[in-house]
């Protein structure tokens, strides 16, 4: 006879059909605790840490707009760094600076980084659609181009809309460990082999003119770079953490199977999300002297991409990443943002929780975004 168990508390779906550690009153706890709460997961240390050496810059503590922000009862953190200089760091008083933060969808620039570096090698051509990577992909990426999928340019059944805690980026969570699923739990490449394309279409073109953002589009391009780069992603995730020097672990959600959860898996310190924006200022030039991006590539990244639907229509989606010409960067659900000056190589990393309903407040990022961008690029 079995002894009496119960379904595991932070990861059981309430009511509001979100799991335990995602809803509004548990959120802020849980993106502080993401990397001890999800099922599954990895951590990496770097063998050298990239020393950042504090060289405040008054004039950004003196802004209206960073007092606004940093005020905030959603408040994490934020810091601003250039090359080995710390400029600017503010924590909230529940957030100290050696606490791992849940970055979410900031996890999709280490894929630029990847698919980057495995173009360049000529491992990888842009126009390839994915079925003949990968045979198991369904019909909802069978037949989009790496380039497309690069760029969230793909239409298929998958949905992503926070506010309907049935839409299917929830059932994909349950794939990697992030809640617990109704029925029997599958591995991520089974889930993502389900994806279909969408009602009444025939084929996964998106017509729209503007990105039609999936998460899912991450983790085909994960499995291509491990087909394609012949290793798993974990030799991926390594080289980048000593590429970009971290001070504390790189941790990491995965599945079952060990397959990375990098659309939106990783959990960092503020400090070293600037570290990590520091390595795409770098070009993907680690801090070992190994090279895990292309500035090709890069280049490529800052003027190529399709428009974000308002309110961010003034930026492009380009290679996992958000761009206005100048800057990359990417934010992430629930409240953050990364923005990395390309011209002056200063990174502005942005941490917070949102406690309304869904998680996501569409209009809740431009501010921060312009915020970034003139400390960053001013």
């Amino acid at each position: 006879m079995l002894p009496k168990t119960h379904a595991n508390p932070d990861l059981v779906a309430g009511e509001s059909h979100r799991p335990h550690w995602n809803e509004p009153e548990n959120r802020r706890h849980g993106f502080h605790n993401l990397h001890r709460i999800a099922r599954y997961g990895q951590s990496y240390r770097a063998g050298s840490v990239l020393q950042l050496e504090t060289a405040a810059d008054l004039a950004i503590a003196r802004r209206d707009d960073v007092a606004r922000h940093c005020g905030s009862p959603w408040f994490s953190a934020m810091v601003v760094a250039r090359g080995s200089q710390l400029l600017f760091e503010r924590h909230a008083a529940d957030f100290p600076r050696d606490q791992p933060h849940s970055i979410m969808s900031i996890s999709k620039t280490v894929m630029m980084l990847e698919i980057g570096r495995l173009w360049a090698a000529g491992k990888l051509g842009l126009e390839e659609k994915l079925g003949d990577i990968l045979p198991w992909a369904g019909a909802g990426y069978a037949r989009a181009s790496v380039q497309d999928v690069l760029n969230m340019n793909v239409l298929n059944d998958y949905s992503e809309d926070y506010a309907d805690p049935l839409c299917r980026v929830f059932e994909h969570e349950a794939a990697t460990g992030m809640r617990l699923g109704g029925g029997p739990e599958m591995s991520s490449q089974q889930f993502m082999a389900t994806i279909g394309l969408a009602p009444g279409a025939s084929d996964c073109v998106n017509r729209t003119g503007v990105c039609m953002y999936r998460s899912a589009n991450t983790d085909m391009l994960g499995a291509v770079a491990e087909v394609r780069g012949g290793r798993p992603l974990t030799a991926m995730l390594a080289d980048l953490t000593d590429a970009a020097g971290y001070a504390g672990a790189l941790h990491m959600a995965c599945d079952r199977t060990g397959f990375a959860f990098v659309n939106g898996g990783i959990s960092l310190t503020a400090r070293d999300l600037a570290r990590h924006g520091l390595l795409i200022a770098r070009q993907g030039l680690g801090v070992n002297g190994q090279q895990v991006g292309s500035p090709e590539f890069i280049a490529r990244t800052l003027t190529g991409g399709v428009p974000l639907p308002a309110p961010r229509g003034h930026l492009r989606y380009s290679n996992q990443t958000n761009t206005n010409g100048r800057w990359l960067g990417h934010g992430g659900y629930g409240g953050q943002y990364m923005l990395v000056d390309m011209q002056t190589g200063t990174v502005g990393v942005f941490l917070s929780v949102l406690e309304n309903e869904a998680g996501y407040d569409a209009d809740y990022y431009p501010p921060i975004i312009a915020m970034l961008e003139a400390v960053c690029c001013g």
